[in-house]
């Protein structure tokens, strides 16, 4: 016997006159993954009959000057934590441009360090070919 079949009663026992049968429901249900409908509809309904959430800005029963005055600290919050990443961007950009500049310093330095070996190389081979044409003067 197969492990997920149905037990039906042989053909040969089956009533031969078929009943219909539209009022009830099976009493069984044989689906292993199957979903009772009834039940979906009272989750819907606990869905719409939770509380509703207010706003922070209009609350019930607030006045009008509490609300704005609550708008223009809230506004001013926003603005100071604008400025302070404004002010973090503008020092990071501050101590990149000095970052640069001392490279720039340091290659300067390299660079002339690099042309005082040159200039000291060529006064070497200056002297020595100032020693060359002796034997020009016969």
């Amino acid at each position: 016997m197969p492990l997920f079949s149905r037990q039906t009663t042989p053909p040969a026992q089956q009533p031969t006159t078929t009943t219909t049968r539209t009022t009830t429901p099976p009493s069984r249900n044989r689906s292993l993954f199957h979903r009772r409908r009834s039940s979906s509809s009272s989750i819907e309904e606990s869905h719409s009959t939770s509380p509703k959430r207010h706003n922070l800005l209009h609350r019930h029963g607030e006045d009008a000057s509490i609300a704005a005055a609550r708008t223009r600290v809230m506004d001013a919050e926003a603005a100071e934590k604008e400025a302070d990443r404004a002010l973090f961007a503008a020092r990071a950009a501050v101590r990149e441009a000095r970052e640069q500049v001392k490279r720039l310093e340091r290659e300067a330095a390299e660079e002339a360090r690099l042309a005082k070996i040159k200039q000291n190389q060529a006064k070497q081979i200056g002297k020595r070919g100032k020693a060359l044409g002796r034997h020009d003067h016969v």
